[in-house]
């Protein structure tokens, strides 16, 4: 391998690992943001789970103007949810679509995020380390 090679690996592998590390800081914010719009304007109501998923879980609830809200997007924080189950949800009352699984917040978030970020670096830096002494 050339120097030129190893010096192209090694940029691609630290955008790679950036762009990774980025997306899932990305990721804890807008958790927070959501968070931040229920908190600001929360609504609280009894859901019934209408399926139930390691990354999405359907919900239906109805709000207290008596309209029934099944969010597209599911609810967030939906781990260890199951069909049928009912829960207590909290919304942001100007936009019941935003929903979560009440008592869970961008806490549930952290760990996976930055097990990511350091899984991400736990191979990166390695490869960056052996491109380097490579170049030597």
């Amino acid at each position: 391998m050339t120097q030129t090679t190893a010096r192209r690996i090694g940029r691609v592998v630290l955008v790679v690992a950036t762009g990774i590390s980025v997306l899932a800081v990305l990721l804890v914010l807008a958790a927070w943001r959501n968070d931040h719009t229920i908190d600001s304007d929360k609504g609280v109501a009894t859901a019934e789970v209408l399926s139930a998923g390691a990354l999405r879980s359907a919900v239906s609830f109805v709000t207290p103007d008596g309209v029934t809200h099944t969010p597209r997007l599911g609810v967030l924080y939906p781990t260890n949810l199951t069909a049928g189950q009912r829960i207590d949800v909290e919304y942001a009352r100007s936009n019941p679509d935003l929903v979560r699984v009440s008592g869970r917040d961008v806490r549930v978030a952290l760990v996976p995020a930055g097990s990511v970020i350091v899984v991400t670096w736990l191979i990166a830096a390695p490869v960056l380390w052996l491109l380097g002494r490579r170049r030597e």
